[in-house]
């Protein structure tokens, strides 16, 4: 992993920086996590809990993510990664550095435990987030009758123009902070620990959440200028993650493997929007595509954002106020048997496309549920053969992971996997 540091001056511009360098590129109660007040009056997030940071966490401003191959054929070398990980991680959620006070000093003959760059940055809410890709449970490890059965490879879907090395992996990282040098400062450093075990596979890099996981945060704008994400699960509902969102609870589909209950299942898919045609479009056509006015957020047959979409009022021509094919009308719950998943997104920039000189950017979408089958799979099937939106889109890159549950003091990830 190239160590160059991100700006800080923007999260738009840091995520170019790194890009560019070759990587692939809270104040709020949290639902069954506490923020915790850390130094200089910033926050902090708790790695330990019975769920793991970072998916009920409020969204932050930066992301992280990364996927990674395992290069040993020992289980005992990956799972003692994912102990130290563990405790890095936790470390860093601190603020402190990785090893602790001492991290960054040490021999002068010896590289030291953490690489420097987030010294004296505030928590900035940083959370880490871990996952198993089905490629783990190939048989390597010994784990192929671990492998719980909705963690399949996604199928091929309508519209996708996917890169494989944007794709898959074995393992993935999720670090989301409101600062993107503290989220980029802990994925290097697991990566640096696990070097020898584990290999990057591919990494992007998100700023601008696209997405709302609790009632305190205001709804944010996607790079189509839209808000994004008003009728997602928050995390104050408690019913709703337990019948949506987490491997076992009440309401949801029975956990087949014990290590996977209370955990869920991550979908990342990277998205690219095709800006510069949808620029083109009137207004109108916008509005009518998406389902809800511009400006607003409010759906078409209503005046506020939160305002239910009434998908059966007609115009006086006959016509569906919201169009057969808006995007709001097929994302809809109601038009997916009551299928709903948690979202987490980020916009992203990776530069220019130099084949058409137009800009790579779009959303980085990532979603949590407890049945991807009946929730991604079947809504994104939906949406890839009728949406209008998929004029302006394409999808470049897809991934599937399980995340486990959270640990206790003293845990590790990985200890419900391989004991």
């Amino acid at each position: 992993m190239n160590p160059v540091r991100p700006t800080r001056r923007g999260v738009l511009t840091g995520a170019a920086v790194v890009g560019a360098a070759g990587l692939g590129a809270g104040a709020s109660a949290l639902a069954g996590r506490g923020a915790a007040a850390a130094p200089g009056g910033t926050r902090t997030v708790p790695f330990h809990g019975a769920r793991q940071a970072g998916i009920t966490t409020p969204a932050q401003d930066s992301l992280v993510f990364a996927a990674l191959d395992v290069t040993t054929s020992r289980a005992g070398e990956l799972a003692d990664v994912l102990q130290r990980w563990s405790e890095a991680a936790a470390t860093m959620a601190t603020g402190a550095p990785v090893g602790g006070p001492g991290g960054l000093g040490g021999a002068a003959d010896e590289p030291p435990l953490d690489t420097g760059e987030a010294h004296e940055l505030p928590p900035a809410n940083l959370t880490v987030t871990l996952g198993y890709g089905p490629s783990l449970f190939d048989g390597r490890f010994g784990l192929a009758g671990r492998r719980p059965a909705a963690l399949e490879e996604l199928p091929a879907l309508p519209g996708e123009q996917l890169d494989p090395t944007r794709c898959g992996g074995d393992l993935c990282l999720q670090a989301c902070a409101d600062d993107p040098q503290v989220a980029f400062h802990a994925v290097r450093n697991l990566v640096r620990i696990g070097r020898g075990v584990v290999a990057v596979r591919w990494v992007q890099l998100g700023f601008g959440r696209t997405a709302t996981i609790s009632a305190g945060q205001p709804t944010p704008r996607n790079l189509m200028g839209f808000k994004d994400g008003t009728a997602n699960l928050r995390a104050e509902d408690t019913a709703g993650l337990g019948r949506h969102v987490w491997v076992g609870g009440e309401g949801a589909p029975a956990a087949d493997q014990e290590w996977m209950r209370g955990g869920t299942y991550l979908v990342a898919r990277r998205i690219r929007m095709l800006v510069e045609a949808w620029d083109r479009a009137p207004l109108g056509e916008q509005e009518r595509v998406i389902g809800r006015a511009k400006v607003s957020g409010a759906p078409l047959t209503g005046t506020s954002e939160f305002d239910p979409p009434d998908l059966a009022r007609t115009s006086a021509t006959g016509e569906p106020v919201i169009d057969v094919a808006a995007h709001v009308r097929l994302a809809a719950p109601e038009t997916n048997g009551g299928a709903r998943i948690l979202r987490r997104g980020y916009s992203y920039t990776d530069g220019l496309d130099l084949t058409t000189g137009q800009l790579d950017a779009g959303l980085f979408f990532i979603c949590f549920g407890n049945d991807p089958a009946s929730q991604f799979v079947a809504i994104q099937r939906r949406l890839g053969a009728r949406d209008g939106l998929t004029e302006y889109l394409k999808h470049t890159g897809s991934a599937i992971f399980a995340c486990p549950p959270g640990t206790a003091e003293g845990e590790s990830w990985g200890q419900g996997l391989f004991t």
